[in-house]
């Protein structure tokens, strides 16, 4: 992870969760949008075996970075700061899922002020065929035999236990999906994401959209409607910061845990 200091002392601080392989000077082009602000900007992208095969067997590995995440802020002495959270893809969301839990369940943090969440192009349900393509950019410079047994590995454990035995397993670990639809949280959240998305499907962010409304939270959905995967600040970057800074300062005024 990577940390840029604000200038400002009381300015929010910004975490930002990257995509499953994303690299960090990608996520440094959106830091910028904050930093600028005076914000303290702190990015993290969890590995991409984390992603996509332990959190498909269930193994619960995301939840110590997620704490650890949150113990920095403490460390950098801006635990009395608002915090937003800038999500981006599944990747980026299933790690956010932890951070909800030790929000809610961890003592230390429960004190911790968080202004909003802004998502981008997520989340996404069980889709498996846009699970491996995000796979399958992640693995594009690597052998192809390894890239084609790990693509075969993640089909076929994600419609086993994902797909075929969930309503087992889901007792056991629920999907990141399932687990936002009823996440305690009650501050702002700002869903981006596009119909042109082939990885993530717009319908799916609707819905999470539309249950969270339905729950008392402060909802804002926007349609980039032809920007691809993440990649809708490349296409928009004036108005996709506009709507973050916008967001951002509404929050700021103060948002129900």
């Amino acid at each position: 992870n990577s940390t840029e200091r604000g200038h400002a002392d009381g300015q929010p601080v910004v975490i930002l969760l990257g995509w499953a392989g994303c690299q960090d000077k990608y996520l440094a082009k959106y830091s910028a949008i904050y930093s600028q602000k005076g914000c303290t900007v702190i990015r993290y992208t969890a590995s991409w075996r984390m992603i996509f095969f332990s959190e498909t067997f269930g193994i619960r590995s995301l939840q110590t970075p997620a704490r650890r995440l949150l113990e920095l802020l403490f460390d950098y002495s801006v635990e009395n700061r608002p915090v937003l959270f800038h999500v981006f893809s599944n990747g980026g969301v299933m790690l956010y899922r932890y951070i909800i839990e030790a929000l809610h369940t961890h003592k230390p943090f429960k004190n911790l002020k968080v202004a909003g969440t802004i998502f981008d192009s997520a989340p996404g349900r069980r889709n498996l065929r846009g699970g491996l393509r995000a796979l399958a950019t992640v693995l594009v410079s690597r052998n192809v035999l390894l890239k084609y047994f790990l693509l075969f590995a993640f089909a076929t454990t994600a419609v086993v236990l994902r797909i075929l035995l969930y309503p087992l397993t889901r007792f056991i670990h629920e999907s990141h999906y399932d687990a936002l639809l009823k996440a305690p949280s009650r501050w702002p959240e700002l869903y981006l994401y596009s119909q042109a998305d082939a990885i993530i499907k717009a319908s799916e962010v609707k819905h999470m959209a539309d249950a969270r409304q339905q729950l008392g939270v402060s909802v804002k959905a926007v349609d980039f409607s032809d920007s691809a995967h993440v990649s809708h600040m490349r296409a928009y970057p004036t108005y996709y910061g506009n709507l973050c800074t916008t967001f951002l300062s509404d929050c700021v005024g103060g948002s129900p845990r």
